[in-house]
């Protein structure tokens, strides 16, 4: 046995050898004269396989072609330190950067003729794997050179396997959970299912009841499976459940509890954890599931996630669905603050409020709609210089059963909550045109400002059914000038700005309304196509008394002026204010003391 042991030994160190001899180098090196060197000794010692690059730019384009199913072909890389306008060092940081890159070991070359503390230091401070000082012989670099490759295999090799061990790991855990745990497990990650979280939180409960002891849970929402799942498949979609699965197994204690309960949503409860725990612990969560990436055919995914945070509290008697339905409201309103946070269950988030009095006012929306109970309001416009008023702002109000008007403030919210603010606009839209069909003839100089939703430019029959009503009443379109916020144009900017320039073409106006409140403003308002800016009124209120306001009202007309565009002020509701904004160039104002929504007919001058 020992003599067929030391047979094989030769052979299989000669077919390792042999692979060295394969692997791909990369030798980077502004002068030609080095590069031709350098390759010449590799050659001579049977390394054929050599690509090279001038300089670090042509380097990272070369490392970049090599990549193959998120798999970089280069093996190694010699690279020289001085070069121009990307030297080594930073080259080897890029190269570090990149996932696809960071194992290929990269052996430094520098001109010092002698060892260099500094040189080194800043070699392997950049991930350098080894630094050679030139010049140097075939019987000092080929050596070195079979060392990093010999490194860079055993990694490639060691990753396979880790692969290949995580791989054969999670499907064995499945297999095992459709065995064994079937009644209470997750079929495909073999994570605990709902029913099994919900036994876990209800003895959480009693604990916490009779023994006062806290306990978390964390609802996760993956922000963007439906997405990978959509473009990818379903296959691709189980592998991302899977990972993330797994990832977050790396994190559970072994006396808390992890499930999946839904398509993309994962629920951890975590015994013996007070809110401050809690919060560390979430963060952490999602600074992981932040830091993940999912791979697939050379496009790569990055993986969030939304958490809530429902805290059961010694002696708080709520049972155990309240606190899972209370996770999952927290983990409502982090995706409604723009996805990928962490937020912790408050009773008096507005977002609560809206879902509560979503069943109140949903069917009242609906039969407004089906009954035509909405009216609008027409506000004045006045233009400074003249006096004159030539423009009102269109506001919608409903009627309710009892004859009550009730503002938008009730029930906007809840119709773009719930899908209904298209029909909302739409009525707007028609409304609008067709209160301008009844002016007379006297008033063919009125225009209406049309104040549309954020979502408004989502519609793709918005467009159709605004040029079929102007064709049909003859109305000349740059009689309407539609009002969007700045918040919704930035929010949704190539849809919006897509559906501006075809209204435009059209011959409608616009006005970006809000101007201002979201700073995103000066630089975004250069180039999107709107008329007129309409400042928000959070800054008109307290004009009078605030400079800092008044200072940032005089930068917003600059810029206005300084694009040619028209200057609306809202909220004016004093003489006081009035003359300040004139004096400032203002060119139109609106508030209560221009004065109040009225409904048609819009009276004369």
């Amino acid at each position: 046995m020992q003599q067929r042991n030391k047979a094989q030994q030769p052979l299989n160190l000669a077919s390792t050898f042999e692979h060295l001899r394969d692997m791909r180098i990369l030798i980077v090196d502004d002068t030609e004269h080095n590069v031709r060197l350098a390759k010449t000794m590799l050659q001579k010692s049977n390394f054929p396989n050599i690509i090279t690059a001038s300089n670090g730019a042509e380097a990272i384009h070369v490392l970049q072609k090599s990549i193959r199913d998120d798999v970089s072909d280069i093996d190694l890389v010699l690279l020289d330190v001085m070069m121009p306008d990307m030297d080594g060092y930073e080259v080897c940081r890029k190269i570090r950067q990149h996932s696809e890159w960071v194992d290929i070991p990269v052996i430094m070359l520098t001109a010092n003729n002698m060892w260099q503390d500094d040189t080194a230091i800043s070699s392997l401070d950049c991930g350098a794997s080894d630094i050679m000082f030139k010049p140097f012989r075939r019987m000092e670099l080929v050596p070195r050179v079979i060392s990093a490759l010999s490194l860079k295999r055993e990694r490639d090799l060691r990753k396979s396997r880790e692969y290949e061990l995580e791989t054969e790991l999670a499907e064995r855990k499945i297999m095992e959970a459709r065995l064994q745990y079937l009644v209470s497990h997750d079929d495909l990650t073999g994570l605990c299912n709902r029913r099994k979280l919900e036994q876990a939180i209800e003895l959480a409960v009693i604990q916490s009841n009779y023994n006062e002891r806290y306990s978390s849970i964390f609802y996760i929402d993956l922000d963007q499976f439906k997405v990978i799942n959509d473009l990818e498949g379903h296959a691709a979609g189980d592998k991302v459940l899977i990972l993330v699965a797994n990832t977050l197994r790396k994190h559970i204690q072994k006396n808390d509890l992890l499930a999946r309960i839904s398509s993309d949503e994962y629920v951890v409860l975590a015994n013996d954890v007070d809110e401050t725990r809690a919060l560390e612990f979430a963060q952490t969560l999602h600074n992981t599931l932040n830091q993940l990436f999912f791979n697939t055919e050379g496009r790569t995914y990055h993986i969030g996630a939304s958490i809530g945070i429902s805290i059961i509290l010694p002696n708080s008697h709520c049972t155990a669905s309240e606190a899972l339905v209370r996770a999952d409201q927290a983990c409502f309103v982090a995706k409604t603050h723009g996805r990928n946070m962490v937020h912790v269950f408050n009773d008096k988030d507005s977002e609560m409020h809206i879902l509560r009095s979503a069943a109140h006012w949903v069917p009242i929306i609906r039969k407004a709609l089906k009954n035509d109970s909405f009216r609008l309001a027409f506000q004045p416009v006045q233009h400074v210089a003249s006096g004159k008023i030539r423009h009102y702002e269109a506001l919608i109000r409903m009627v309710d059963e009892s004859g009550e008007i009730i503002g938008p403030g009730e029930f906007i919210p809840v119709a773009e909550r719930m899908g209904l603010i298209h029909e909302i606009d739409r009525y707007m839209v028609t409304s609008v045109i067709k209160s301008l069909a009844k002016l007379p003839k006297s008033q063919n100089d009125i225009s209406l400002h049309v104040n549309l939703s954020g979502h408004a430019f989502q519609d793709p029959t918005l467009y159709g059914l605004i040029r079929e009503l102007i064709a049909k009443h003859n109305i000349d379109p740059a009689r309407i000038l539609f009002e969007i916020t700045e918040t919704a144009a930035v929010a949704n900017a190539i849809q919006t700005r897509e559906m501006v320039v075809k209204l435009r073409e059209l011959g409608c106006r616009f006005a970006l309304d809000d101007f201002g409140a979201g700073f995103s403003s000066f630089s975004y308002v250069k180039e999107f196509p709107v008329d007129q800016l309409k400042i928000d009124g959070a800054f008109i209120r307290n004009l009078i008394n605030d400079p800092v306001d008044q200072s940032l009202v005089k930068s917003m007309i600059e810029v206005g002026r300084s694009l040619n565009k028209e200057i609306i002020a809202e909220f004016v509701e004093n003489q006081e204010t009035l003359d300040l904004l004139t004096s400032y160039g203002v060119d139109y104002v609106q508030g209560y003391f221009i004065g109040k929504p009225l409904p048609l007919p819009i009276p004369s001058d």
